[in-house]
């Protein structure tokens, strides 16, 4: 099947205050999602001495960690707390988010992070403690990640499942109670607040 994939782009105006401004560390890295990525030196142009990390995509933080010895502080743009913790779990810096809509300028806490850090940590824990694992693959265009299933398939220290889908209804799992643990290659968003349901880029904690 062909498919077309369409960016959406915001409208939204990317204006910070002076105070706002202000506020901000003075060598800062400037990052967003694409919904803004098109009109972001906007923002660049009001911050003297800013670096571009550029484009944040799902939990991959990577653009934002290659700057991090350069800058004190990051600088998200968009909405939402996701993207921005994962840049404060990647580069370690504190993080400060402007809301293109609601033109509030705020920062990620530390009890955040530390919240986020404990899902990750609980999920990890029940995937060490299952014998039987279910590795979920999506078959959708830029979410499928088989060969990384089949990798962790191949490893003889657990049984493992692979259950491929195109739109998942966590509901359905239920109808595999012997799976305890699930390893998720799919959007990561799947597994937020959810502490049988593991990311498998989140599985490098434990090769650490």
């Amino acid at each position: 099947m062909r498919t077309l994939f369409i960016e959406a782009k915001s409208n939204a105006e990317l204006k910070l205050s002076k105070e706002q401004i202000k506020k901000l560390p003075k060598k800062i890295g400037i990052a967003t999602t694409i919904q803004h990525l098109h009109r972001i030196k906007e923002v660049q142009k009001q911050i003297p001495g800013s670096i571009m990390a550029g484009q944040i995509l799902g939990c991959n933080a990577s653009s934002a960690r290659k700057i991090k010895n350069e800058v004190d502080a990051f600088l998200y743009v968009g909405s939402g707390v996701f993207h921005p913790i994962e840049i404060a779990i990647e580069t370690g810096k504190e993080v400060f988010c402007f809301n293109p809509f609601t033109k509030v300028l705020s920062k990620i806490d530390e009890k955040e992070i530390g919240k986020y850090r404990k899902k990750k940590m609980a999920s990890l824990a029940r995937f060490l403690s299952s014998e039987k694992i279910g590795i979920l693959v999506s078959t959708k265009p830029g979410q499928n990640r088989m060969k990384d299933a089949l990798k962790l398939a191949e490893r003889k220290d657990r049984e493992y499942y692979i259950f491929a889908f195109d739109t998942l209804n966590e509901l359905d799992l239920e109808n595999f109670p012997f799976i305890k643990c699930w390893v998720n290659t799919a959007c990561p968003r799947i597994a937020d607040e959810k502490a049988r349901i593991v990311n498998i880029d989140d599985l490098k904690e434990l090769e650490k």
